[in-house]
């Protein structure tokens, strides 16, 4: 009842925010404050419907409404990528602001965090599961991953281990002893009469009294607090809360099982469609893409015939040369899929015969695609991290703390936010329609240390998502040549696509983009990549779930043009403030086994670490909460000199070195925008002076 309620009543909050809007948004306001009110005002509703909507999806079992909920999730998903995008253009920058209008809403800034939706990975967690198998077998058997092995143990710890164990059971005899000595001393105390007789029949009674009154109480205490609470309508009768637990429980079960049923039924009627009409679906393309083949071998037979002749006199003989132009093609194709054939990388083929390369990736499966990439290290695990680690718990400085007049530093819980929406929602759900504000392509940008690669692998553990790894790095003498690049930028493509959703990231993504000349080898050059990005972004259509994400430290050493031509959506991570590093700090020192004290000053290390990124903060942590450390804490509990002497160690983000990223960060088109708009605001508002003063002296 309560879950059916919670989503009447975002469906009438849906209702009423869009006849507002469209009374609202009818004529188009020129007042920019007015403005920006009415969009963060729809934006802030838009996220309050979406986590009701969320709530009750997850929570509710009748599968005909989730299907219901789920669809109009996924439209609110929608709007509040419009909203955020209208905002974005209206401000000229990526973070708001919205203190005072939370404040009239009566709003705590965390009401307007982005809720990750479960059902993202509960609706394909089987898939998932099967999915890390088999990325698990493939990289085991290509030897690329080891099994953990058992570590042996050493003498030393093995006596260690005994001597704890024996002073441990030596601990609890000498306390067992102790406690007969205890009870012979008392019953020694007593005179042979009380021993014979036992406590007299008043202290007896007493104590039978005592415990029974105290039991009646407790019981009586406790029927009238869940009296109060059912009054309040905090709970349920005993009743309803049995019956709904349980119904509940199986009715998640029951639906979750109802989904997985259907898409079964679903794959069931597809193979059956398959067996049926497959054969003459494929006799027909068969025929098409052999004639095709032909026709591409036919034109280039003199340049294919030479190039086989080069590399295997004895592989084709010179006799019967256009009568054996079929078989040469068929050939070729034949060798490209043996594993066994030395020389089947496609840039060992001239540019001539890509077509007919590209063209027998029709023939290979997606299976055989995934085993490929994943043996050449492109298809890589991504690391099990949640988007709620990246800082902790939400944090937020409000507008105490906020300087007048001066535009604040954003805090990592706006980059947070940013990352939600930019690459988790639209990944996970499904924006169909071709005029989504969908970002195919996101940079972040920031110093060493400040969770770039973390944020990219929490777009993949929060979506499910697959992760290809690019970089420069990881590319660098794999398929060299023209030919080579399209060809594994293709499987990539297709794999991908087929598998949605998919990340592909480029570390040190300003490689391409460099403004110097690369001296490396062909093979090795990054800049191979700078202009075959764009086609690969254009494959891409507006329902197709792919995210490619660079990261970069030295945004500043690349060709700024090219470098946002491909990249729609540019972040830059600044240093942590003094709220994001007074809850690192205490989150990172929980998480790695620490107790935090009175002697252990979580203010004091926020102020001290200015400067520091949160790499700096974990890496100081970790070293000072050893294995060793831990076993001490009981007795000698953590001070703050600690982590502040091991933090001294490492050299902090200067501020020369901030100043370089934001001038870099001024130069790209929203940070241009951004500049032209403050001018022009203080050119209006010296203009609005000027009429003023000269009103005055008239008067």
């Amino acid at each position: 009842i309560t879950y059916n309620k919670m989503w009447t009543d975002a469906q009438k909050d849906l209702d009423i925010q869009l006849q507002r809007e469209r009374e609202e948004f009818l004529q188009p306001e020129k007042d920019h404050v007015k403005a920006f009110k009415m969009l963060a005002g729809s934006y802030i509703k838009y996220m309050q419907i979406f986590r009701n909507l969320e709530t009750a999806h997850d929570q509710l079992v009748h599968q005909q409404k989730r299907i219901v909920i789920r669809q109009v999730l996924d439209g609110v998903i929608g709007r509040i990528l419009e909203m955020k995008k209208e905002m974005v253009e209206l401000e000229n920058s990526e973070f708001h602001y919205i203190d005072n209008i939370l404040e009239d809403l009566k709003l705590l800034p965390v009401d307007i965090e982005v809720p990750i939706p479960r059902y993202f990975i509960k609706e394909k967690l089987e898939v998932l599961q099967q999915r890390e198998k088999i990325l698990d077998e493939i990289l085991l058997n290509a030897g690329l991953q080891t099994e953990k092995p058992v570590k042996p143990m050493t003498l030393e710890e093995a006596v260690k281990m005994i001597q704890v164990a024996e002073r441990a059971r030596q601990g609890r005899c000498r306390a067992a002893f102790m406690k007969q000595i205890y009870l012979e001393e008392k019953r020694a105390g007593q005179t042979k009469h009380e021993i014979q007789m036992g406590p007299s029949p008043d202290d007896a009674a007493t104590r039978i009294q005592k415990v029974c009154r105290g039991y009646i109480q407790r019981k009586k205490t406790e029927k009238m607090r869940e009296e109060e609470m059912i009054f309040l309508g905090m709970s349920l009768p005993p009743h309803l809360k049995a019956t709904s637990g349980s119904r509940m429980h199986t009715g998640q079960v029951d639906t979750l099982q109802g989904e997985v049923q259907a898409r079964h039924e679903e794959v069931f009627i597809k193979d059956k469609l398959r067996e049926t009409e497959g054969p003459d679906i494929r006799e027909t393309l068969q025929d098409q893409i052999g004639r095709c083949f032909i026709e591409s071998v036919w034109q280039n037979r003199d340049e294919g015939w030479d190039f086989f002749q080069d590399h295997d006199p004895e592989l084709i003989k010179e006799e019967k040369r256009e009568e054996d132009t079929n078989n040469v093609c068929c050939l070729y194709i034949f060798l490209y899929s043996c594993k066994n054939w030395p020389w089947h990388r496609p840039y060992l083929l001239p540019e001539s015969l890509l077509l007919v390369l590209l063209m027998s990736l029709a023939h290979r499966t997606i299976d055989s695609l995934y085993r490929e990439l994943v043996e050449e290290g492109l298809l890589i695990k991504a690391k099990t991290v949640n988007l709620s680690d990246y800082v902790g718990e939400y944090c937020y400085l409000g507008t105490v703390l906020r300087q007048v007049d001066v535009e604040p530093m954003p805090s990592l819980a706006d980059v947070r936010q940013l990352i939600a929406l930019y690459g988790i929602l639209p990944l996970g759900s499904q924006i169909v329609h071709e005029k989504a504000p969908v970002v195919k392509a996101l940079l972040l940008a920031g110093p060493a240390g400040v969770g770039k690669k973390m944020l990219v692998h929490a777009i993949c553990t929060e979506t499910g998502a697959n992760l290809f790894d690019l970089s420069a790095s990881n590319i660098a003498g794999k398929y060299p040549g023209k030919s080579g690049l399209q060809m594994m930028l293709h499987m990539v493509l297709k794999v991908a696509k087929q598998l949605q959703p998919s990340v592909v990231w480029i570390g040190d993504t300003e490689k391409i983009f460099s403004k110097g000349v690369q001296k490396a080898a062909e093979e090795m050059n990054p800049k191979r990549l700078e202009k075959v990005l764009p086609k690969f972004l254009k494959a891409l259509k507006a329902q197709d779930r792919v995210l490619l994400v660079g990261t970069t430290d030295r945004p500043f050493d690349a060709n700024l043009k090219p470098f946002c031509k491909v990249y729609q959506k540019i972040i830059l991570i600044p240093r942590p403030d003094y709220a994001s590093r007074f809850v690192l700090w205490k989150h990172v020192i929980l998480q790695n086994g620490g107790a935090i004290t009175n002697l252990l000053n979580i203010s004091c290390l926020a102020k001290v670490s200015d400067g520091f990124t949160q790499g700096h903060i974990v890496q100081a942590v970790q070293d000072v909460l050893s294995e060793l450390r831990l076993l001490q804490m009981t007795r000698k509990p953590l001070r703050t000199a600690e982590f502040v002497t091991t933090l001294a160690r490492r050299d902090p983000v200067y501020k020369e070195e901030e100043e370089i990223f934001k001038a870099w960060y001024a130069k790209t088109p929203l940070g241009k925008a951004r500049i032209r708009a403050l001018a022009e605001s203080e050119k209006a508002g010296k203009g609005k002076t000027k009429e003023g003063n000269k009103g005055k002296k008239k008067n």
